[in-house]
């Protein structure tokens, strides 16, 4: 599998190239991703699941689906791709991928910039002070990190935990039964389709999302870079 010090191009467009790419083998037009979708996605990216792997597992799972004769219902979610993109990254795992080399920054400095500002200005909430302040200080030495983006993509990462966590804390019963509702209304019908450690890694994936969606937080990941 390729690893961060290798990531290609499109990488940081890893949630747009497979939202596209879904939507093109569904073959009908704009679909609008669920929330399960977006967490799935987010799934793959922190498994290190090869952006190649993840399309050529939904052109796969595509292609099963019209293989059958009785089609009873349209593919209407990501999770439907989960076994095969599995299958694919297994595929892929002992190819030997040469290392990136001469990669520019797929995005220009001012929407780093603008990125990290953003998301600094949306954090207000006292407790997550820290936070804010640690983003500051990376905007502070955004054109230093510009040529280092894997490095700051480790650090942002690392601060989204910490804000998660802080924010999980200040979040009561009916909130976490309201998560929780929405959680197995959504991946009920997919439960037969995925192993255990990967419902699980979903699962956190989905309530991590619901949690920042909830508080107006920002996704703090170059991933998230528009």
């Amino acid at each position: 599998m390729e690893t961060q010090q290798d990531w290609p191009l499109n990488y940081f467009n890893y949630f747009t190239e497979v939202e596209e790419h879904f939507q093109r083998a569904r073959g009908t037009g704009l679909f609008l991703l669920s929330p399960l979708d977006w967490a799935l996605i987010e799934t793959w990216k922190n498994a290190e699941i090869p952006l190649d792997a993840v399309l050529r597992g939904i052109d796969a799972a595509f292609e099963k689906w019209r293989a059958q004769k009785k089609r009873r219902r349209m593919v209407n979610s990501l999770a439907y791709c989960t076994q095969a993109v599995v299958e694919e990254a297994e595929r892929m795992a002992d190819a030997v991928t040469a290392p990136a080399k001469g990669i520019d920054a797929p995005f220009p400095l001012e929407e780093l910039r603008l990125h990290l500002q953003t998301a600094a200005d949306a954090i207000q909430q006292p407790e997550l002070a820290t936070v804010r302040q640690a983003i500051e200080a990376l905007l502070a030495e955004a054109e230093q990190y510009y040529t280092r983006l894997e490095a700051l993509e480790q650090q942002l990462a690392a601060l989204e935990d910490k804000m998660i966590a802080v924010a999980r804390a200040q979040q009561n019963e009916a909130d976490l039964i309201q998560a929780r509702a929405g959680l197995e209304a959504q991946v009920r019908p997919y439960r037969g389709k995925m192993t255990a450690p990967q419902l699980a890694m979903l699962e956190k994936q989905y309530l991590d999302r619901w949690l920042l969606e909830k508080l107006n937080l920002p996704r703090l990941s170059l991933f998230y870079i528009k």
